[in-house]
């Protein structure tokens, strides 16, 4: 019996970005997750949030494995972003357009996972972009370029299975490309 590849994937982004239900939507395995109750509302009104990691799983052709794990998305768990991102292959950026500073938000998780993004290792999926207009994928583009990234930038439901299955996939090519 021959075992396949293992790839692990982080899956991070704010607070409310849909890092879980994106999980959900993708796993072949039941998923572990680290929900509590949220005790900062004033912050995001919301009742549950990650407080260490959430874990799926999908199942490839060929018995290999990509391992999803998900980081907490509040600042104050960041602590977790590191210990998670140990021997990632690639990472999964989701940014809540609906929040108060979507592009801050998109600048401070590219600082925080550099390594990865400086290697063309990280695609970016924009939520919630039904609740607000603003901003536009142009502007996400532009914090991009300001940091001489050039990634690839998804408008996406975390709900839905191909969208999520698609920026696996954009994720994986790129990896390979600059391999």
């Amino acid at each position: 019996m021959t075992i396949g590849q293992e790839y692990k994937i982080i899956v991070t982004g704010t607070m409310g970005a849909g890092k879980t239900t994106a999980i959900g939507a993708i796993s072949d395995v039941t998923v572990v997750s680290t929900e509590a109750a949220n005790s900062d509302q004033a912050a995001y009104a919301k009742a549950s949030t990650t407080v260490a990691l959430d874990y799926g799983e999908i199942k490839l052709e060929g018995g290999d494995r990509v391992r999803l794990y998900g980081t907490p998305g509040q600042q104050r768990f960041s602590f977790m972003w590191g210990i998670l991102a140990k021997g990632a292959l690639g990472l999964i950026l989701l940014i809540d357009n609906s929040s108060p500073t979507p592009l801050e938000d998109l600048g401070r998780f590219l600082t925080a996972f550099d390594e990865l993004a400086q290697n063309g290792a990280v695609v970016v999926g924009i939520t919630h972009r039904d609740v607000t207009a603003g901003p536009t994928m142009g502007q996400y583009q532009e914090v991009l370029s300001s940091r001489g990234l050039s990634l690839p930038v998804f408008s996406i439901d975390g709900r839905e299975r191909e969208h999520i299955l698609l920026m696996v996939d954009a994720l994986l090519s790129s990896i390979e490309a600059f391999e």
